[in-house]
C-alpha cells in the first residue's frame, strides 16, 4: 500500500478551497529549476494536497515558458503520487460545449520549443505512453463529477498546440476534420509525458472555454469571452477537488495501470556509464530504479 498525496496542477485560482487545513506555501528547488510558483499544500478530507499554479500566481508564464519539468520533478520531490490536471481548451465537437468537462485519454503533442524528457544526458529511458492517463484517476474524475451533476464528456483526444497564438482556421479544421481530435489547448503536453517519465499516476480534465474557430456560427476566439466562461468554471472544478479529495483514499496498492513502474525496463543505459553527478539530478524521478 502506498500513501497517497493529490496533487493539483491548474489556474491560479483553484488552491483556494474551503476546508483546507494547515495550508502553506512552500518553495521547491528542483535539478530542472525553479517551478512555476511556490506548492500550496494542506489537508483536505484527510488527503494530502499539493496545488500548483500551472502558469503561476498572477500567470505570469505563457504556455510554451511554463517550467513543466521542474514543477513535474517538485511534486515527485514532494511526495505526489496521483496529479490531476486542469486546464481550458477550446471545443472542436459541437456537442463538446463552453462550460462543459472532458476527461482526456489521448494526446496528439504538437509542441516543439518545450524540452520533454527527464532523461536527455547521460541516461537514456523510453517509456511508453501508448495509454497517457491513469485509469484508474479517470474513473474517479468520472464518478466524481456524475455525483456532482457536472455536464462531462467521458473520454476525449487533447490536441497540444504551441501557443501562445491561437489556431488559423485552416489549423482548427484540420485538428477537426482529418485528426478528429476533440480538444485544443497548449499546455498539457509535456506535462503528461514527464509525469509517466516521474512515474505519477496523471489524469487530465479539460474544461472548455470556447468553440475553435472552426465554427463559422460563433465568433472567433476572444480571451474575454475564455476568461469568463473560465471563471464560471472555477467553483465547480473547486468542487470537483474537494469531491475528489472526500472519494479517495488515503492509500492505495500498486497502480493496476502501471503508472508507479513506468521506468521498470526503460533505462537502456548501461548503469556503469552513468555518473554520480547524473544519479543525483535524475534522484527524484529515476530513484526507486536506480
Amino acid at each position: 500500500m502506498e500513501n497517497i498525496k493529490l496533487g493539483i496542477i491548474g489556474g491560479s485560482g483553484i488552491y483556494d478551497i474551503d476546508g483546507v487545513k494547515d495550508g502553506q506555501w512552500i518553495s521547491v528547488d528542483t535539478p530542472f529549476g525553479i517551478p512555476s510558483d511556490k506548492i500550496f499544500m494542506g489537508i483536505l478530507n484527510d488527503i494530502h494536497v499539493a496545488f500548483l499554479p500551472r502558469h503561476g500566481r498572477g500567470h505570469v508564464h505563457t504556455p510554451s515558458n511554463v517550467p513543466y519539468r521542474a514543477n513535474i520533478c517538485a511534486m515527485k520531490s514532494i511526495g505526489v503520487t496521483d496529479l490531476i490536471a486542469l486546464s481550458a481548451c477550446g471545443s472542436l465537437r459541437e456537442d463538446m460545449k463552453p462550460g462543459e468537462f472532458v476527461i482526456v485519454d489521448q494526446f496528439i503533442d504538437r509542441t516543439f520549443q518545450r524540452p520533454k524528457t527527464f532523461f536527455d544526458q547521460e541516461c537514456v529511458a523510453h517509456v511508453s505512453v501508448a495509454d497517457p492517463v491513469c485509469h484508474r484517476l479517470g474513473d474517479m474524475c468520472r464518478k466524481v463529477m456524475c455525483d456532482l451533476g457536472l455536464t462531462y464528456h467521458d473520454k476525449g483526444t487533447y490536441i497540444t498546440m504551441e501557443g501562445p497564438q491561437f489556431s488559423t482556421r485552416a489549423e482548427s479544421i484540420l485538428y477537426k476534420e482529418v485528426w478528429n481530435c476533440d480538444v485544443i489547448g497548449m499546455t498539457n503536453m509535456p506535462e503528461a509525458k514527464l509525469a509517466r517519465e516521474a512515474e505519477i499516476c496523471y489524469a487530465s480534465i479539460a474544461m472548455v472555454t470556447d468553440f475553435d474557430c472552426w465554427h463559422q456560427d460563433h465568433d472567433d476566439v476572444e480571451v474575454a469571452d475564455i476568461i469568463k466562461t473560465l471563471t464560471a468554471n472555477a467553483a465547480s472544478a473547486k468542487s470537483l477537488i474537494k469531491s475528489l479529495c472526500a472519494f479517495a483514499d488515503a492509500s492505495r496498492e500498486v497502480c493496476a495501470n502501471g503508472c508507479d513502474r513506468a521506468l521498470e525496463y526503460a533505462i537502456i543505459t548501461d548503469r556503469t556509464r552513468i555518473s554520480e553527478n547524473e544519479h543525483r539530478r535524475l534522484q527524484h524521478i529515476a530513484g526507486r530504479v536506480f
